[in-house]
């Protein structure tokens, strides 16, 4: 069972602002009720200052599904469409004291459905046929261009996490090697992007710095690795569990858990925490996979 925590047991027993908004003059729709999720949401915006004066939903989900779209039709009333616009799933789940990891995708779909219906407003067509991107999970239609936007804006690592936000690939699995690639895609563009924001001019860095960082031989990048995991292995050790290194082939790395850490509900969570120390202290994307598919690799 979930966790759930009261604000949002409140939104779902007692949501706010439901039904339809005969005034409205912005509406958008995401999700479909074949796929388990669907959200109407309507605006009434004022059109000379464009501020929302009022909102209200429809869903077809879950609880957490009714608890988003409550609270996002709270977050945007009295807020001008720019203002709105800002508004991320993340904020979605914060109005709430926080959503169940399984249930992040509620969220999204409350953000979609925000752009959705100010892109209707303004007489612009919102696009949520796949134009954008290839479809990666056919149960639940989400495309390419979704799972990378989500990535990038919740600073997603592994594929459960993706499944969380999205759906993809929470049905049948067979769309979970082409996660891998969009999120291994995605990642990597992030680490190889400029740190410097736009509006800010790097200073030019001295003589000695101004060089690029030496690549790392082989060896020493096995060493770096066997370094990492190591710093994580007290952590792991408290809990009575482990790690070991089992091999390393070109980005993946395979690894056993021991202990208490095997077959544990977490593996995943924890096997991505360390994934994101690789990723941050080498600078590169790699993935830390269970050893049990290095004989599927092969």
């Amino acid at each position: 069972m979930w966790d759930y925590t009261e604000k949002v047991k409140e939104h779902f027993f007692n949501p706010r602002n439901t039904g339809v908004l005969e005034e409205a003059n912005g509406v958008g729709d995401v999700g479909s009720i074949q796929c388990g999720d669907a959200l109407r949401l309507m605006l009434k915006v004022e059109p000379e200052t464009e501020i929302i004066l009022d909102a209200k939903f429809q869903t077809f989900g879950c609880g957490s599904a009714i608890a988003s779209s409550s609270a996002l039709t709270e977050l945007v009333k009295g807020k001008t469409l720019d203002e709105a616009l800002t508004i991320s799933n993340q904020d979605i789940a914060a109005y709430l004291d926080g959503l169940p990891p399984e249930k992040m995708h509620c969220s999204v779909m409350g953000r979609e459905a925000l752009q959705a219906a100010i892109a209707n407003y303004r007489g612009e067509e919102w696009k949520d046929d796949h134009e954008e991107g290839e479809l990666i999970c056919k149960c639940y239609a989400i495309d390419s261009a979704l799972i990378e936007s989500v990535v990038r804006e919740n600073s997603l690592t592994t594929l459960e996490q993706v499944t969380h936000y999205t759906k993809a690939g929470g049905a049948c699995a067979s769309c979970h090697e082409k996660i891998e690639e969009v999120l291994q895609r995605t990642l990597a563009a992030q680490c190889s992007a400029p740190a410097v924001k736009p509006a800010e001019k790097p200073e030019p860095a001295p003589a000695a710095a101004s060089a690029e960082k030496p690549k790392l031989t082989n060896l020493q990048r096995m060493r770096k690795i066997e370094e990492i995991i190591e710093s994580v292995r007290p952590m792991l050790q408290r809990d009575h569990g482990d790690i070991e290194i089992v091999d390393i082939v070109g980005k993946n790395i395979y690894v056993n858990l021991k202990g208490a850490c095997m077959g544990c509900a977490l593996e995943a969570a924890t096997l991505g925490s360390i994934q994101q120390k690789l990723f941050e202290d080498l600078g590169e994307y790699v993935r830390l996979l269970p050893a049990s598919q290095l004989e599927m690799a092969h």
